[in-house]
């Protein structure tokens, strides 16, 4: 089945001072850069101008270019740090500026920790908001436990394990928007 390229942005989701994950973000846009299947934009919750004093929906064509983005997207990569077992509550903003242009996309999530879990319980905390939103979660993360210790100063990956284990994690997140992008094309539904 040829079928054209996938686009499938990525967000990192914190805008703290001194982010260890944003190596992560790079580095996995990056890793998507190189796949043939897919088209891809890395977009930063720092870059957001949110007003203090609203959100949601109602602000979506106050930030036209992730709205386009993800009414033409057929996934979504999410990265984030943990921070006391949740996400980051610029994410939760930026993702709750939309609503129905995520449904029946599939979503998929790196997480990053200082510590040894890697992300898992910010994921875990994840899913749940995310599908409420309509996306599919990949049952294949891509987790950075203890990553001041991943990377250089300058970005640099210095565990040449990832590099396998981004091949699997997006393989599956291919998979998983293609399938649902056909959804989404052959199957009436009432949500497109």
């Amino acid at each position: 089945m040829t079928q054209k390229k996938l686009y499938i942005p990525s967000l990192l989701g914190t805008n703290r001072k001194d982010r260890q994950s944003q190596h992560v973000a790079q580095w996995v846009h990056s890793e998507m850069e190189k796949r043939d299947e897919i088209d891809t934009k890395l977009f930063d919750v720092r870059d957001f101008d949110l007003p203090h004093d609203n959100y949601g929906q109602e602000l979506k064509d106050e930030f036209p270019e992730w709205r386009d983005a993800i009414i033409k997207a057929d996934g979504l990569v999410i990265v984030t740090p943990e921070y006391n077992h949740g996400y980051p509550g610029a994410l939760k903003s930026v993702l709750d500026l939309l609503l129905k242009e995520y449904i029946h996309k599939a979503v998929a999530f790196v997480g990053v920790s200082a510590g040894p879990w890697g992300g898992t319980r910010v994921i875990e905390a994840s899913v749940p908001m995310v599908r409420e939103l309509g996306l599919t979660v990949t049952f294949t993360d891509l987790n950075f436990p203890k990553v001041a210790a991943k990377f250089d100063d300058a970005g640099k990956l210095l565990d040449e394990a990832y590099e396998k284990r981004v091949q699997g994690f997006l393989d599956e997140l291919i998979w998983m928007s293609q399938t649902l992008r056909w959804g989404r094309e052959n199957l009436p539904s009432k949500f497109h």
